[in-house]
C-alpha cells in the first residue's frame, strides 16, 4: 500500500497547519469514522469492520477500534465529520473524496491512500483511499496494511501521552547503578524498594478509579529451563510480602510461554492473564496482568540472574487497551546491568 504522506496518522494531524477557524475534533482515537457511498459499503462493510476492529485480550477480548459509517448524503450523520479518525473511501471524482483532498487532482496509481490532517476540525487524521473503480477486492487488498497503519499510530499516541509528565530519567540511571537493572518510567510513577523488590507505582487520579503498577525483582540463579507454573508461584509470594491488595490468578484464563525471539536477545518467558481478590472478599475487584521473565548473564556466567517484571492493571468500568500499551512500553524499556553498551 503506497502512501502519498509517510508521516503516521495521529503525528499528521496533530503536526499539520489548522485553521484557527476550525473546531478541534471531537472524540477519541480509538472511534473510526468511515464515509462512503451507503451502497459500497453494504459490500464492504463486513471486510472493513473485520479488518479495522482488531480484538486483544484483556480481561475480555476488547476492540482496539469501532468503525461507524458516515453516508455522505445523509445530512444528519454530517457532524460525524468532526470526529478525530476519518476513513474517507472513494473514487477521484466522488465529491467526498474531493473534499477530503481539494488539493489535489491527479493520481500517481491506483488505487492510492493518502493522508491528510485537520480537514474539518483541528487535531484531526484523515486517511482517504482512492480506488480505480468502486471494488470492494480491490479495497481489501489494502485493508491488512491500513489496520497495522492504524495500530501503529495509535500506539505511538498513547506512547506519547503516557510521557507528557516527562520520563523519570534520573530514577532508571540510579536504578542501573544501584540495583543492577533500569526501567524508564513516567515522572508521576513513585518508587518503593525492600527485599530486593523495586514497585513503581501510579494511581492518580485516584486508586479507587484506577491503578497501574510495575514491580521489578530477581533471584540469584537462571533455572535450565522457565516454567509457567513456578513464575506464577513467585509472583504469588511477591503479591503477598509486597503488594497492597491480595491477589489470585484466574489459571484458566492465563497465556504463557517462552518468548521466541526472547527479550533483548535473552532467555525469556511471557505470562498474561487476570488476576482478581480472593473468593472471600466483599468487594471483589480484579484485572489484567503481564508478566515476563529476563534471563540476565554476568560475565564468565557469573552473578547470573533471573529478573521478573510484574506488570498489573486496576481500571474497573473502562476500556484497557491503552494502559496495557503504556504497561507494556514500560516493560520493554527493561535493562539488565550487563546489556548495557
Amino acid at each position: 500500500m503506497r502512501r502519498r504522506i509517510s508521516v503516521p496518522l495521529v503525528l499528521a494531524a496533530l503536526a499539520g497547519q489548522a485553521c484557527e477557524s476550525k473546531m478541534v475534533a471531537l472524540g477519541d482515537y480509538t472511534s473510526i469514522i468511515v464515509t462512503t457511498s451507503a451502497d459500497f459499503w453494504a459490500e464492504a462493510e463486513q471486510p472493513v469492520t473485520a479488518a479495522l476492529e482488531r480484538t486483544a485480550f484483556t480481561v475480555r477480548d476488547e476492540k482496539t477500534f469501532t468503525v461507524t459509517h458516515r453516508d455522505p448524503a445523509d445530512s444528519v450523520a454530517w457532524d460525524l465529520r468532526l470526529l478525530k479518525q476519518q476513513l474517507v473511501i472513494g473514487i477521484p471524482s466522488d465529491p467526498w473524496v474531493q473534499a477530503a483532498l481539494p488539493r489535489r487532482t491527479e493520481f500517481d496509481a491506483l488505487p492510492e491512500v493518502v493522508q491528510a490532517s485537520n480537514v474539518w476540525a483541528r487535531q484531526q487524521a484523515v486517511t482517504v483511499v482512492v480506488l480505480e473503480e468502486p471494488s470492494v477486492e480491490a479495497l481489501a487488498g489494502l485493508l491488512p496494511e491500513l489496520a497495522d497503519m492504524y495500530d501503529d499510530s495509535y500506539r505511538l499516541w498513547v506512547e506519547e501521552r503516557m510521557f507528557v509528565s516527562g520520563a523519570n530519567t534520573e530514577l532508571q540511571e540510579s536504578l542501573m547503578q544501584d540495583a543492577g537493572f533500569s526501567l524508564l518510567l513516567p515522572s508521576v510513577y513513585e518508587h518503593s524498594a525492600g527485599d530486593s523488590v523495586h514497585v513503581f507505582r501510579n494511581d492518580n487520579p485516584d486508586p479507587s478509579e484506577l491503578i497501574r503498577q510495575i514491580a521489578v525483582t530477581w533471584r540469584n540463579e537462571v533455572p535450565e529451563n522457565m516454567r509457567g507454573e513456578d513464575l506464577l508461584a513467585w509472583r504469588a509470594q511477591i503479591v503477598e510480602e509486597h503488594y497492597s491488595y491480595p491477589q489470585v490468578v484466574q489459571v484458566s484464563r492465563t497465556n504463557a510461554g517462552p518468548e521466541p525471539e526472547g527479550f533483548r536477545g535473552k532467555p525469556s518467558y511471557r505470562v498474561q492473564g487476570v488476576w482478581e481478590d480472593p473468593p472471600d472478599d466483599p468487594s471483589p475487584a480484579g484485572g489484567p496482568f503481564i508478566l515476563r521473565a529476563v534471563a540476565c548473564f554476568g560475565t564468565n556466567r557469573v552473578n547470573n540472574r533471573l529478573y521478573m517484571v510484574d506488570a498489573w492493571l486496576y481500571a474497573p468500568g473502562k476500556e484497557k487497551y491503552a494502559y496495557m500499551i503504556q504497561l507494556e512500553k514500560i516493560m520493554d524499556s527493561f535493562m539488565c546491568a550487563e546489556a548495557l553498551p
